[in-house]
Parts: structure tokens; C-alpha cells; sequence
């Protein structure tokens, strides 16, 4: 079983006179809910009814079957393989499968989607309405013709070679090279090094159709592949269509072994330099991997295997807690570091140790990340600091169980695919706490040290050292390992866990009682004036039974001061004070007294509007208010912290200088604000103006009057008990009655029409293309809703015009917005990359489809299916308390109830081709456009 609930922050449970004695190999129970099966012809299927959400249904086909049975002239094509289930089958020609979907609310990259790995292919149909019997027997008949009858049409395969070429164009950046570089060495021998999914791009421009269809029937066959189905159906009604429709599949004779593929192992430590151009960072790594017996499942799971899932979280956590801490020292050599064990690929886990050194640093980064893991193999972790993390894993846990019948389709389907790809068992929530509750006191700060001497010994090490190819000298492999050898085995003093106590509040708070209580019938919520001027608006929400939030804003923002200076300190405001801590309290002593509550709080400074935000478990509601309460009346300004944040930040400053992605993102926020003196960049000179001072100034001047604030509580707390804690922390903050609103700082898009082609020297060539409209116009709920359904529709033909038809780009991004404020106005913008040589030949195509939309209008089947999945994705928001904290706040800012059908579906249903042509006719008439096209200088003439 691999439950995400296993790397949660943890949780100590004091059970007192607890002796009950654990059988470590006893097995806990399969989930009863999932109902597993297996057809004569080899597929296995899994079921499960679920109501999160409701009329609603996930279909999975998992294949054991990836990137790594391909033979050379296969290099890539396991995941080409997957571009063309959803381009055409027997059931299916051609584009049908996308298009029939999306006539049921359906959408092709956001429900309708695939993945593949080197070890497994997974597609899915998420989110399906299945209210009507058809939809469901359609879901089906895919998942059916992807089993086993792909067209593989040779016109279809050789219009995607374009596609996926374009592919490999996107990915391919300086993560993805300097990781190739050391894969290479890491997984040295095996499979694993020589496939990396993407594959040859020779292969795939050239392979002749046999060879992919080949591979189809070697290795899509009914042996190797799983059906997975969850929502809210009647799962034996289900079983019976699987068998009906899945059992007639052939199953492969003779069929090939599927191997499990072994990594050799070395004694000798290997050394890997990768470096590039575009590379900011250096980074040193020290790893091992190891073939993890321990993590093979049988489909079973013990409480031993839960006790040495928890033992890994455990140890992760600790050690990354203490270089936190060393981090915010501000005294460490490096920006980042960690320490710790995870799964690298199917058998094998690593254990490393990682660091990103600070500029010509590496040398000491290194020495200082192998000092800690010393620190942890000579004296261990102290029984303070598991104590912590115990009670930490415990009260997520626990909420995690108060929320199970909130666990989503897609959640439970991880659970089934680990199942059948790994052998890991399915174990229910409820079964999985209740051992928990048991096996947690067992677990001592002296196992979970020990730990490690299983996992790092002298052989199958890696040294990686990466970084930028120019500008910087890298550790050679000597002198790495030289420091390894002298730094290992040294003695380090033993880590000190300085204990913290306290209350975050001591002083008594006077409050403020509520003078004008004003009922809200159509939201079931109701308005509190405190008499401090406070206004609070409270609404109970349960769909998540252990979640209560808190927002609150205020108008004005940073778009109150005129003096450029501050503004870096405003943009930054959030982030540094964050670093600060909170009230008596630094950020480590914050996190220490935080142990075992839920809650925790922030602010936020934009351009219009100052926010407060919270979040709790209702258990924690207080200790949240109380965290209100000092972000308004004892916010934290620690010099040190500061000082650390702004070297950090210098450094990578100085490292982005020159980097070409740094370069493009500049010059697009200059050219789309038309050289606002508003716009600032990124560099020294910015960081120059962010003083602790500027932030404490910005701070206290946006983060104060409770006056000024509406304050909103959605969640599942009682009315009496909110209006009490309302009144108690909220009505304490002091009211200047100050009532501000926010400047128009005029900061706006460029005038008519902008076209430049700007050249950055790229090491991928590679162009991207960005178009975008804007038009100030009188908002309207139609129109806002329009755009963005324009935006849809534009996105669905550029992914046939400019994707399929010409192979000419991975996809086409396309968004359709509306603002109010701080003028009313409309957004649609586009941006894709592609071939330098084909940009010019490109672009011109997106005018192409708005000109057809202006001239021709739009087809029903077009708005359709995207008015319904818009219907769709919002009857499901309804069942979460963040959908009535959006409702009220939009409510309050607006005066608009979007719960109210007649604002919303109404008029989405009411749509016509022609209102969309209309509002096309309308907005990209006088719209000012920005036509810019960013070229690799080696495309420059």
C-alpha cells in the first residue's frame, strides 16, 4: 500500500498504560469496499463505489508495460504508442473518441488524458457523468478499444511524429539535459540508462508503422493490463459490462516474459560532472542505490510494513527539520540541502544526500550536508524531536480519517494501480489509523536511527556534481572524493533540541461584542458587525468535517503608494514575513510550539487589495483565531531572518543574470505593461530597495484597522462558537476607521497593435509564440462567462489546426478572461512553441480561426460540449466548503450571488453560436494586441 497519508507532518499519541502486544507480521485486512477481479482471458479489474463526486466515475486502463521493453528501434515509441490511442480505433476512427467525450462535458488534456514511464502506460477517463447508462457503456467501449484494437492508421502515425517531435522541443530544457547527463551514470548498465520515455528522436521521425504495431501486440495484451473503475455506480451492474465487453479480448499466446529489470550493482563509488549552459544551479550529490527488498509488495500489508513506511517518513522529516533550521541560521553554505531515503524506480530506493551550494561553494556545501549525516549516525535523533513528529503523523491521520468519505475517484484508483503494478496492498483508511494508533508509541527515536545503517553502505554510490557549464569551477572528482573520505567517519557533536513552551497569547483580550447581526437566507450564513467595526461573515460548511477557513481583505494594496521604492517591499511582504515567525516566536520555535494543531495562517499584499488568510481543524479553530489576531497586532520582524532571505535572493539574482528564460520573462512584463515604471525586475537594485524597514512600513500600514477588513468564516465550527471566537480575536484588533479603496495606476497593455520578434541566446532551438487581445469593455456576467468559453473553443481548433494538421506544436495554451477592476476589460491570449523555422508560418493560423469565429461564428456542437463541462466542473465545486468561501467573498466584493442558477447556469445554458460570434465581432474589433514571437538568436538572419 502507498497512501500519501504516509509522508504526512506526523504526530505524537500519548496512550497511557498502552502494553498491548503487536504481531508485526499479521496482515490487516483488504479494503472490503474494492471489489478485484479477474476475466479468463488474463485482465484484472478493480471497482469500487464512491460518491466524492456524486453521479460522477473515473475509468483507468494500467498496463504493465513502458519505455523499458522497447527494443532500439523502438527508443520512444511506448509513448508514441500513447499519443495514438486517441487517434483513432475500431470503435472509434479518427478524432471520434475526443469528440464523443466531449459532447458528455468531457475535456481532451483535462479528463481525457494518458501517461506513460518506464515501467507502466496508464490512460484515464475522469470525471464522467453517469447519470445516463450510454455515457457509462461508451466510457467502457474505449477502454475496451484501447485494450487491443489501436487503428495505428500509417496517415495517423506520420502526422503525430510532428507532435511528438514538438514534444521532445517543450521538454527539453536544462533540467532535462543535465539529468540525462546523469542518469547515465547513476543507472549505469541497465535499461533504465539507455530509455528515458521521450526517446530518439531519429526513431520517431523515421520508424517505419510495423515496428510501433509490433510492439502493440507484444506488449498491450490482456495479461499485463488492469481495469479500474471508481464513482458513484452499482459495482455489481458494472462487473457484469466488464465481462460482457472485455471477455471476447484475445489473450497473446505464447506471450513474451515481462521482466523485472535490475540496476547491476558496483562497489566502486561512480562520479558524474553534468553541467549546461542554462544551468543557475550547483549542485552536489552523494547517493545509493539499492535493490529495496523491503518495499517489495505482495499485495498484502502487515503492521511491520506500516511501521517501516513511518520510520522512513519519520527520519525524512527530522533531518529536514534540522537543516531548516541550520538554513535559517543564515551561516550555511548552501541554499537548499536534504538528507533522506524514496523509491527511485520499480525495486530500487535511493538514499542521498543533495545540496545546492552557494556560489563557489561546493566544496563546504558538501563537507557541511555529509557533517549532518554524521551527526545522525554517530548520536542519532533525540526522543524530543520524534516525539513531534509522532504527534504530527497522528493529528493528520486522524483528520485525514474525519474526511475519508471526502477521498476522490482518482485517490482510490493510485491505490489500485499500485496494487497491481507493484503488489502493494489496499488497505481502508479506518484500518490503516487503527494500526496506526498502535504501532506509532512503539516506534523509539533509537530504531528510527538505526535506520540508516541499512541504507548507507560503501557500495553502489554515485558523486553527482551539476551546475552551469561556464562562469563557475565544479568539484572535480578527486577532490569530492577527498572531502567524502575526510569528512566521513569525523566526530561531530551530538544535536541539541532546545525545547520550547508557551502560549502564543498571554495578555487577556477585551474583544468587541457584535452590535448588528444581519441574516443571509440564500447562503445560510449571517453577517456580524463587532463594535470595533468589524465585519464578519460566517457560514457553517461540512462537506469537509475537518476543515474550517478564514478569509478576509481589505481595498487598497500596494496601488496606495506612489513612491516606486516600496513597491518591492509590498510584491515581497508576504513571503519575508512568513520567514519572520509570529508574535514572541521565530519560525522554528513557531513550528516547535505549533506541534500537533492544525492551523496556520498568512497574508498577502497585491495590487488592489491587502488579504488575511487561515485554515483549521475545528479542533484548532482557536489556535487559528489566535494567529488572526497576531498578524494584525504582533507581527515578527526579525533582522536575522531578513538578512538570510536577502543573501538568498541576491544569490539568485546573480545567477539568473544573462539566463535566457530570465531574459524572456523581463521582457514580456516590460513589453505587456508598456514600460510601466510600476514594472520592476528582478535584480540587485530591486533587492537594494527591500529593507526590513520597507517591509515593516508596508506591513503595518496595509495589515491593520479591522475596520477596513471583511472578514469571512466557512467551515465546520458552530455558530455560537465562531461568533464567540469572532468576538474575542477579531473584535481585539483596533479600528482606525479608515475605509481606503484602491488607485488606478493606470498600468495597461500597449496601444494598438505590437509585433516584434525578439532573440535570446536559447540552447534548445526552439520558438515561442504569444499573441494576446486586450479590449476594455463594460463587464457583464455573459460576456465574462463568454470569453472564457471563447477561450475553450479556440484551444479545442488550435490543437486540430495548428497540432494535428500541421504537427507543428505539443499544444496550443489559450485563455479567455475578464477583469473588473481596476477597469473593466477582456483578455485572450495564446502561446505555443515550436520550430524556429516554422514560427512565422504558424502564428499566422490563430488569426486564421478568430477570423472564422468573427466571419462564420461557431457550430452548437462546439459551444456544447463546452458549456458542459463547464456545468459539470461547477455542479462538483458545490460539495466543498471553499465553493461557499468563493460564493460569499464574490458576493460581498460584487453584489453577485453566483450560487443563484439565474447567474450563472441560466445563462450558460441560454448560449448561442451567435451570442459567441457577437461577443467575438465586439472584442477583437478595437482590441490592442501584443504579436511577439521569442527566437533563439541561431535563428536570427
Amino acid at each position: 500500500m502507498k497512501r500519501k497519508l504516509f509522508f504526512l507532518p506526523l504526530l505524537f499519541l500519548c496512550l497511557l498504560g498502552y502494553a498491548q502486544q503487536i504481531n508485526w507480521n499479521e496482515t490487516l485486512p483488504t479494503d472490503s469496499k474494492v471489489l478485484v477481479g479477474k476475466l479468463p482471458n488474463g485482465i484484472t479489474y478493480y471497482l469500487r463505489h464512491n460518491e466524492e463526486p456524486k453521479e460522477r466515475a473515473s475509468f483507468y486502463i494500467i498496463r504493465d508495460a513502458g519505455a523499458l521493453l522497447e527494443n532500439d528501434d523502438q527508443n520512444g515509441l511506448a509513448h508514441f504508442l500513447e499519443h495514438m490511442a486517441f487517434n483513432g480505433s475500431k470503435n472509434f476512427p479518427g478524432n471520434n473518441m475526443i469528440s464523443t467525450l466531449e459532447r458528455h462535458g468531457v475535456s481532451f488534456g483535462g479528463n481525457l488524458n494518458a501517461y506513460t514511464t518506464q515501467n507502466e502506460t496508464v490512460y484515464n477517463i475522469s470525471s464522467v457523468p453517469v447519470t445516463d447508462e450510454a455515457v457509462i457503456d461508451t466510457c467502457l467501449l474505449i477502454l475496451h478499444d484501447w485494450s487491443y484494437y489501436l487503428t495505428l492508421d500509417e496517415k495517423d502515425i506520420d502526422e503525430e511524429r510532428g507532435v511528438i517531435t514538438e514534444e521532445y522541443r517543450t521538454r527539453d530544457n536544462s533540467a532535462r539535459r543535465i539529468q540525462k547527463q546523469q542518469l547515465s551514470t547513476l543507472l549505469k548498465g541497465s535499461q533504465y540508462a539507455v530509455r528515458d520515455v521521450i526517446g530518439d528522436l531519429n526513431v520517431i521521425k523515421t520508424f517505419k508503422p510495423q515496428t510501433i504495431r509490433d510492439f502493440y501486440h507484444k506488449w498491450y495484451r490482456t495479461d499485463l493490463e488492469a481495469i479500474a473503475i471508481v464513482g458513484d455506480f452499482d459495482v455489481a451492474k458494472m462487473e457484469q459490462k466488464i465481462k460482457d465487453i472485455f471477455s471476447s479480448i484475445p489473450a497473446v499466446k505464447n506471450p513474451a516474459k515481462r521482466p523485472f529489470f535490475e540496476i547491476p550493482s558496483h562497489e566502486e563509488t561512480y562520479f558524474c560532472l553534468a553541467t549546461d549552459k542554462e544551468a543557475t544551479n550547483s549542485r552536489v550529490e552523494l547517493v545509493r542505490l539499492f535493490r529495496d527488498k523491503e518495499n517489495d509488495g505482495n499485495g498484502t500489508v502487515t503492521y511491520q510494513d506500516i511501521k517501516n513506511s513511518m520510520m522512513r517518513s519519520f527520519y525524512n522529516t527530522m533531518i529536514a527539520n534540522r537543516i531548516s533550521e541550520i538554513i535559517q541560521r543564515g551561516n550555511a553554505p548552501f541554499m537548499s540541502a536534504s538528507i533522506g531515503i524514496g523509491g527511485m524506480v520499480r525495486g530500487y530506493s535511493a538514499y542521498s544526500l543533495s545540496t545546492v551550494a552557494k556560489p563557489n561553494k561546493e566544496k563546504e556545501a558538501l563537507e557541511a550536508v555529509i557533517r549532518e549525516h554524521e551527526r545522525i549516525m554517530q548520536h542519532g535523533f533525540t526522543d524530543s524531536e520524534l516525539e513531534r513528529v509522532k504527534t504530527n503523523m497522528l493529528t493528520s491521520l486522524r483528520s485525514a480519517l474525519k474526511d475519508a468519505d471526502k477521498t476522490n475517484n482518482e485517490q482510490y484508483i493510485q491505490d489500485m494501480q499500485s496494487n497491481f503494478l507493484e503488489k502493494s496492498g489496499m488497505v481502508s483508511t479506518e484500518d490503516y489509523v487503527a494500526a496506526a494508533e498502535k504501532i506509532i508509541p512503539t516506534i523509539t527515536a533509537k530504531e528510527v536511527s538505526d535506520q540508516v545503517k541499512k541504507w548507507w553502505k560503501a557500495d553502489n554510490r554515485t558523486i553527482l556534481v551539476s551546475g552551469p557549464s561556464e562562469g563557475v569551477t565544479h568539484l572535480t572528482e578527486q577532490e569530492a572524493r577527498d572531502i567524502i573520505a575526510a569528512t566521513e567517519g569525523k566526530a561531530v557533536e551530538a544535536y541539541v533540541d532546545n525545547a520550547v513552551s508557551g502560549s502564543l497569547i498571554t495578555e487577556d483580550l477585551k474583544g468587541s461584542q457584535v452590535v448588528e447581526t444581519k441574516e443571509l437566507p440564500q447562503f445560510n450564513a449571517v453577517e456580524w458587525t463587532l463594535a470595533n467595526g468589524a465585519k464578519v461573515i460566517f457560514r457553517k460548511a461540512d462537506f469537509e468535517k475537518d476543515n474550517v477557513a478564514l478569509n478576509a481583505y481589505s481595498a487598497g494594496g500596494s496601488s496606495v503608494y506612489s513612491d516606486i521604492d516600496l513597491l518591492p517591499a509590498a510584491n515581497n511582504v508576504s513571503v519575508f514575513v512568513n520567514s519572520y515567525g509570529l508574535g514572541d516566536y521565530d519560525a522554528i520555535e513557531l513550528q516547535k510550539i505549533m506541534t500537533g494543531k492544525q492551523a496556520g495562517t498568512g497574508i498577502s499584499v497585491n495590487g488592489l487589495y491587502e488579504n488575511v488568510s487561515g485554515a483549521a481543524s475545528p479542533k484548532d479553530f482557536e489556535t487559528m483565531m489566535q494567529m488572526i489576531y497576531l498578524r494584525f497586532q504582533k507581527p515578527r520582524f526579525d533582522a536575522q531572518a531578513h538578512d538570510v532571505m536577502i543573501t538568498r535572493n541576491r544569490i539568485r539574482a546573480k545567477q539568473m543574470e544573462g539566463q535566457p528564460q530570465k531574459m524572456m520573462q523581463d521582457s514580456l512584463s516590460m513589453i505587456s505593461t508598456n514600460y510601466s515604471p510600476r514594472t520592476l525586475l528582478f535584480n540587485e537594485a530591486y533587492l537594494d530597495k527591500l529593507t526590513l524597514e520597507r517591509v515593516e512600513k508596508i506591513y503595518r500600514d496595509r495589515i491593520c484597522d479591522a475596520s477596513d477588513f471583511t472578514f469571512f468564516i466557512v467551515g465546520n465550527v458552530e455558530q455560537d462558537v465562531a461568533k464567540a471566537m469572532a468576538e474575542k480575536y477579531i473584535g481585539s484588533i483596533p479600528s482606525l476607521n479608515r475605509h481606503e479603496k484602491w488607485i488606478d495606476r493606470k498600468v495597461r497593455a500597449p496601444k494598438g497593435k505590437v509585433e516584434k520578434v525578439l532573440y535570446f541566446p536559447l540552447q534548445n532551438p526552439k520558438s515561442t509564440v504569444i499573441v494576446s487581445f486586450y479590449n476594455e469593455m463594460k463587464y457583464n456576467l455573459k460576456d465574462g462567462y463568454i470569453v472564457n468559453i471563447l477561450g475553450n473553443i479556440l484551444t479545442n481548433r488550435y490543437t486540430t489546426s495548428i497540432r494535428e494538421e500541421q504537427g507543428g506544436t505539443y499544444g496550443v495554451g489559450v485563455s479567455g478572461s475578464a477583469s473588473l477592476e481596476p477597469v473593466n476589460s477582456f483578455n485572450v491570449s495564446m502561446q505555443f512553441d515550436c520550430d524556429p523555422a516554422k514560427a512565422a508560418e504558424l502564428k499566422p493560423l490563430l488569426y486564421v480561426e478568430i477570423d472564422k469565429v468573427i466571419k462564420d461564428g461557431v457550430t452548437e456542437e462546439e459551444l456544447s460540449k463546452v458549456v458542459k463541462n463547464a456545468l459539470k466542473e461547477s455542479e462538483q465545486s458545490k460539495n466543498h466548503n471553499s465553493y461557499w468561501m468563493s460564493v460569499l467573498m464574490n458576493y460581498y466584493k460584487t453584489g453577485v450571488d453566483l450560487n443563484d442558477p439565474k447567474n450563472y447556469e441560466d445563462i450558460l445554458k441560454a448560449l448561442t453560436p451567435k451570442d459567441i460570434q457577437d461577443f467575438a465581432k465586439k472584442f477583437f474589433k478595437n482590441a490592442d494586441v501584443l504579436d511577439l514571437i521569442l527566437a533563439p538568436t541561431s535563428a536570427q538572419k
